[in-house]
């Protein structure tokens, strides 16, 4: 039977009965599958904060209002209104590989190319897509708090066999 993977429910099932080098590589890959899903959340939020800036600009009523996008891009991508994270800090900025799926998915919302001048773009098109961008950003956030649930699940196990003497320094270096 394969190992379940991070998304996967299962991966915590069972924990008691598996090597402590099976719930660590279990933890593994759940943080794999979080820093994949953190990495296109980001992604997603600045094609986001990008579409939102071009909203305010339209609405404050004139063209000059709100400076162009261009020259104050890095300010808008670092916008730090969002609201604070779980506490949970990334260990690994960027994913070694992406779920191709989860990339389409962002493109097929909001293609780059699109948004590198959404002032051409009408504000029905700019209003679907921070829809559609805000809509998957927190089906994203949803997945990487449940997969939170499975690193810290698999924590406990360890922490607990550390605490019960089941597992030892030796078996944290394979000698065990």
């Amino acid at each position: 039977m394969p190992e379940p993977d991070g998304l996967d429910p299962a991966i915590v099932v069972g924990l008691t009965d598996l090597p402590i080098a099976d719930v660590r590589a279990r933890r593994a890959a759940c943080q794999a599958v979080e820093t994949e899903l953190s990495y296109v959340r980001r992604l997603v939020q600045g094609r986001l904060d990008i579409v939102r800036y071009e909203l305010s600009r339209r609405s404050a009523g004139t063209q000059t209002d709100l400076p162009d996008i261009v020259d104050h891009l890095r300010d808008i991508l670092a916008d730090a209104t969002r609201a604070p994270g779980n506490g949970h800090l990334p260990t690994v900025l960027a994913p070694g590989a992406v779920d191709a799926e989860l990339l389409s998915r962002l493109d097929e919302i909001a293609e780059p190319g699109r948004l590198s001048d959404p002032a051409v773009l009408d504000e029905a098109e700019l209003a679907r897509t921070a829809e559609g961008l805000a809509e998957f950003e927190q089906e994203l956030s949803t997945r990487r708090r449940e997969v939170f649930g499975r690193i810290d699940t698999l924590q406990e196990e360890m922490v607990r066999r550390y605490r019960t003497g089941e597992a030892n320094v030796d078996t944290l270096f394979g000698r065990g």
